[in-house]
């Protein structure tokens, strides 16, 4: 059910898409990440991540989120990014903040995104980042 959602994005949104990050020693599958129209605030572009559990806390998430902020905010010239995750994934928030997002806000996951979870489960946190923020610090 994700392929067909995913090949989508390509023909939908030129530039944007599902990224797949592989090691330079053995060319491996290491995980993805994501650059696509946010779902739940048309006005973000989004930013996405997700590894292997055995390839954590090695960086790529965040090299990975720089170099999808870089092509975002320099190729494709948009306005703003954002990233969510669950109130206790502390990791992925340090993913974030490394890269330059700033926590925004709180806000509880839909029914239909995290089915089969109670609301307190699906309690989660969306930091986000502006261009005009994103040129700064490369300044």
């Amino acid at each position: 059910t994700y392929l067909p959602r995913w090949l989508a994005i390509y023909e939908s949104q030129p530039g944007k898409g599902y990224f797949a990050a592989e090691s330079r020693a053995t060319g491996g599958f290491l995980g993805w990440l994501h650059l696509r129209d946010d779902r739940l605030e048309p006005e973000y572009v989004e930013l996405g991540y997700r590894f292997q559990r055995s390839d954590w806390r090695r960086g790529y998430a965040t090299e990975g989120g720089l170099a999808l902020l870089r092509h975002a905010f320099m190729e494709l010239v948009v306005p703003q990014v954002s990233a969510r995750t669950l109130l206790g994934n502390t990791a992925s928030q340090r993913v974030m903040e490394k890269c330059g997002l700033r926590r925004t806000g709180f806000f509880t996951y839909p029914e239909d995104v995290l089915d089969g979870r109670d609301p307190d489960e699906r309690v989660a946190v969306k930091y986000s980042i502006t261009r005009t923020e994103w040129l700064a610090r490369q300044a």
